[in-house]
């Protein structure tokens, strides 16, 4: 049994390929499957099942795309609901891949249709455990109450994690290799590990959730200070339900224009500093420019499901890379035009006095946009207003107005987000981005 993890960095996702004696299972897929055909091809092996591990709400998951591209039957839960077509994969259901048995484990917490899989051949036992079991935390419970086949509250949810993690993985061997679906920056968990696997021996021992607790102690700390959900998770857990488009055909609808102003919502995916120099008026900064800018989360933290937007792009040679970004969210559908800037009627921000502002920090309004729970761990100025970049967009009318606003962050990327926020909805106030400078101060 030959296991491939492919990770996908800016969604802190991974997916995975089962090979046995010529058969491939592909494992929570990412929405471009190109990277699956290729692996399959060099392994010689056919492709003849797809699994979702449940409906996720980060990305928009190619499986059905698989189906129709390649015959593989889905498997997923029973209680999912799913809208296309698919084999039940509950407790006491196998696929068989070669020689290896894939087993389903229903494993609610993180949503009420959650399975884990186990693979097993010989004496190897590899499990993959979606979004219920991470390394070194679980999945969170808060996700479901507004979206799925199946409303459940948190509180349930968090309740049935500790029983999923009590009683499910009891008969499975230390050496089992526990395979998740995300890692470390994914905003489905709070505190996941850099390591992108373990063993089950290894959580029993570390992972905070094993620990001895009483189910009140275990619910209370997997509730406790669960980050922000963007908007566009619900979105998401109804498109993976019914099944996303093919992304070729879905990415090929978008048009493209040279040198072209717009109207309505702009979002410019430059690197901050390139957007500072010049941009078109309304325009809302959210770079895209490498594998660690968090473009997808928060493009659908600012941007709601179903409104309408635009790109702009630094050249043409960017255009196949931001439509695929923008798809793995399935936001395809409401970009209205991807375009390069023209030449002239930019706007340009104002750079930070630093050394005035160090000095006369009184003269300014400071703006907090991380989460409320980095502010409540530590604040960098004692005088600055908390507003989530998350919310920015509807609370941006009741910042006062009377100073300059001087905009921070952790590191920078959120700072420029939201600098670019203020400056489109509050007209005629100086905006200033503290950015990277933030690190003179902590």
């Amino acid at each position: 049994m030959k296991v491939k993890q492919f990770e996908y960095k800016p969604l802190s996702h991974y997916s995975y390929a089962v090979v046995s004696n010529g058969e491939m299972a592909i494992i929570d897929p990412e929405r471009n499957p190109m990277q699956y055909y290729a692996f399959a091809k060099v392994n010689k092996a056919k492709i003849v099942a797809v699994v979702e591990t449940h409906p996720h709400a980060d990305f928009v998951s190619s499986h059905l795309q698989i189906h129709n591209e390649t015959g593989a039957i889905i498997y997923n839960s029973e209680k999912l609901g799913a809208e296309y077509p698919y084999t039940p994969f509950d407790e006491g259901h196998s696929i068989k891949i070669g020689n290896a048995t894939l087993n389903a484990i229903n494993t609610p917490g993180h949503s009420p249709d959650s399975i884990t899989v186990v693979a097993t051949q010989r004496d190897e036992t590899v499990l993959f455990t979606g979004d219920t079991l991470f390394i070194g935390d679980v999945g969170r419970p808060d996700l479901r109450e507004k979206a799925g086949n199946i409303k459940a509250k948190r509180q349930e949810l968090a309740e049935a994690m500790y029983h999923t993690i009590q009683h499910k993985f009891t008969e499975l061997p230390d050496s089992a290799v526990v395979y998740p679906a995300h890692g470390a920056g994914s905003l489905c968990g709070k505190s996941l590990s850099e390591a992108n696997s373990s063993t089950l021996g290894n959580e029993r021992m570390g992972n905070w959730a094993f620990k001895k607790q009483t189910q009140d102690q275990f619910v209370e700390k997997l509730l406790d200070s669960q980050p922000f959900i963007p908007s566009y998770f619900g979105f998401n857990v109804d498109i993976n339900k019914s099944g996303g488009a093919n992304l070729r055909t879905a990415i090929a609808a978008v048009p493209f224009k040279m040198n072209t102003s717009l109207d309505r919502l702009i979002v410019d995916v430059r690197n901050e500093i390139e957007f500072k120099k010049g941009f078109l008026k309304g325009s809302i900064n959210i770079p895209a420019t490498s594998e660690d800018s968090r473009f997808e989360t928060w493009l659908g933290a600012i941007v709601e499901p179903k409104e309408k937007f635009s790109l702009v792009i630094d050249s043409p040679e960017d255009l196949d890379h931001i439509l695929n970004r923008v798809a793995k969210i399935g936001y395809e559908n409401q970009l209205q035009a991807v375009v390069t800037l023209p030449e002239g009627n930019l706007i340009k921000l104002p750079q930070i006095d630093i050394n005035d502002f160090r000095n006369n920090p009184k003269k300014y309004t400071i703006l907090d946009v991380r989460n409320q729970s980095e502010v409540e761990e530590e604040k960098f100025f004692e005088n600055a207003l908390s507003h989530p970049l998350n919310e920015l967009r509807k609370t941006a009318n009741k910042i006062p107005t009377d100073k300059p606003i001087v905009v921070h962050c952790a590191g920078g990327y959120r700072s420029a987000v939201g600098s670019s926020i203020l400056t489109k909805e509050l007209k005629d106030i100086q905006v200033l981005d503290l950015g990277e400078q933030i690190n003179e101060f902590k």
